[in-house]
């Protein structure tokens, strides 16, 4: 139901949905309200917002306020944060988040954060760790052998839902591919005033964002959206033949193939604003309506299988993630048991 709507918004051969029960239906789906902030403006970006019924236009004002509202809390807070590891000369990178919302978006309240995310080297992590704590953010998830992010949290005031800051060092999990982080940081600039705080090229943010799109097995629209606004903006600055050949250098072709090759089959439009390479037009057992109506059916089933076996250049890789997801499944089983046992016990 939404996905005709976006085709439209980026395809000026598409026209807008019309009929009050479409925008009812968009409205019905739980997953809009993750894209309700991008499609409000959007929409009032080309000047169709007008276009849309009064009820959907209101409700979609909502979802933007209540974005911008939001981020401009997060981006305060990861502004402390920024000048606190500027101080301490710890090289930072901000992901996502509310810079990337501003960068490729063109406003605060265009797409909706919900933590921090900060790239870091391996060899500053403690460090790090030391000033986002002297912050307040004291609640550590537990670390996870070979991930590649740990996350602290604080309580907010008047707030159910605490705020993370990750702290990244990488962009994938151990032994899963041969991506050298290097070569983002070599290519980093300072971001504004900052010394140590840089920003992403925006060939290193597409690959990221890609990578950030599979890592969730595009499981929501808006990592399409991501990607087809990222696509947008740059067109013909984005460097195709670069990323064939570090994709392969890196061990990740066929998890950017298999992305690529997906938001372009929902979204053909795009090939008439950045041509995909022949290598990566390869047929894909994706679906996005069965994921999400039935994750436990045959082609759900398939895409986990193709997720998590198949996504992968070398055998190697492919183990190395099976052996890591076991573990993270029997943790996760064998850790509840043991809190219901602690449970009953206290009981």
């Amino acid at each position: 139901m939404i996905i005709p709507l976006i085709q439209a918004l980026y395809d000026p051969r598409n026209p807008l949905p019309q009929g009050m029960e479409f925008f009812e239906k968009a409205l019905e789906d739980e997953k809009f309200s993750e894209i309700s902030s991008q499609i409000y403006w959007l929409l009032k970006q080309r000047g169709q917002l007008e276009r849309t019924p009064s009820f959907f236009q209101e409700r979609l004002r909502e979802k933007y306020e209540d974005s911008l509202c939001k981020n401009l809390f997060i981006r305060n807070q990861m502004n402390k944060v920024l000048d606190k590891l500027e101080e301490a000369g710890i090289q930072t990178v901000p992901l996502k988040g509310t810079l990337f919302a501003e960068k490729y978006f063109g406003h605060l309240g265009a797409r909706c954060t919900s933590d921090i995310d900060l790239l870091v080297h391996p060899f500053e992590l403690e460090s790090a760790i030391h000033c986002v704590k002297s912050l307040g953010y004291t609640v550590e998830q537990e670390r996870i052998p070979s991930h590649f992010h740990w996350s602290f949290s604080k309580e907010i005031p008047d707030s159910p839902i605490p705020l993370t800051i990750e702290l990244h060092w990488d962009l994938l999990r151990e032994k899963t591919s041969d991506l050298k982080m290097d070569e983002f940081w070599d290519q980093a600039t300072p971001l504004g005033y900052y010394r140590y705080i840089k920003e992403l090229s925006d060939y290193h943010t597409f690959y990221m964002i890609c990578l950030h799109g599979w890592k969730h097995k595009l499981s929501s629209l808006k990592y399409f959206l991501d990607i087809i606004q990222m696509i947008h903006m740059l067109q013909d600055d984005l460097n195709y033949t670069l990323l064939l050949n570090d994709t392969a250098a890196h061990r990740t072709r066929r998890r950017i193939a298999r992305t690529l090759a997906i938001v372009y089959a929902y979204f053909p439009y795009l090939a008439d604003t950045k041509e995909l390479p022949s290598e990566w037009k390869v047929p894909q057992l994706w679906d996005y309506y069965s994921l999400r109506a039935n994750k436990r059916s045959f082609k759900g089933y398939m895409q986990w299988t193709f997720h998590q076996i198949f996504d992968f250049d070398t055998v190697k890789h492919s183990l190395a993630a099976l052996l890591d997801f076991s573990y993270r499944l029997l943790n996760r089983m064998f850790s509840g048991k043991i809190k219901k046992m602690k449970e009953t016990v206290d009981r």
